[in-house]
């Protein structure tokens, strides 16, 4: 009794896959462009990845420690700080939420108009808000407070300065795609 072809196809295509040792056979660049279907350059900055990958996992961690010693020290404080340091807090929460999904969704699907927004979060917003609360020496800054102020504000400037450098090169690659594609 014989199998019927479409299984005898299915096995066929499942033993190949599983039994044959796919680092022998090594595809060719052609091989590869005619594979995947196109020759598409990828532009996604990786230093800036990385910064918004390790800046998503520490962020959890600055804002813990900001809320404690925020609780602490908030008996000690004038109205006007107190009112001004919950105020950056919420801020700052909201924006870095919004500035990373932006900075993962501009680089990684190389938008630019998701990219820019990240990038004018970054320098507008958050920095001067860091800068603020690592500088001001009215708010009772404590320790663990500058540690993870100093943490903070090291990500923020490599990713104004990466993202700088990745929105330059999407803009280039962007304007040369519309250049080739007038000429279809």
């Amino acid at each position: 009794m014989d199998l019927p072809q479409s299984i005898r196809k299915r096995l066929g295509d499942f033993s190949r896959n599983v039994f044959i040792d796919q680092s022998r056979t090594q595809l060719t660049p052609e091989d590869h462009v005619t594979f995947l279907g196109h020759n598409r350059q990828v532009v996604s900055s990786l230093p800036l990845q990385m910064s918004l990958f390790f800046n998503m996992w520490f962020f959890p961690l600055w804002w813990i420690s900001e809320v404690v010693m925020l609780h602490l020290k908030y008996p000690a404080l004038p109205d006007y700080y107190k009112f001004i340091l919950v105020t950056v807090l919420i801020l700052m929460t909201l924006i870095e939420a919004i500035r990373l999904y932006l900075g993962y969704a501009g680089n990684l699907l190389e938008k630019v108009p998701e990219l820019a927004g990240f990038w004018l979060l970054t320098i507008l917003l958050q920095f001067p808000l860091i800068l603020f609360q690592l500088f001001n020496e009215a708010i009772l800054i404590q320790p663990l407070e500058r540690g993870v102020h100093i943490v903070l504000a090291m990500f923020i400037l490599m990713q104004a300065l990466s993202g700088f450098v990745a929105l330059r090169e999407m803009v280039r690659h962007t304007e040369s795609q519309f250049h080739l594609r007038q000429f279809d």
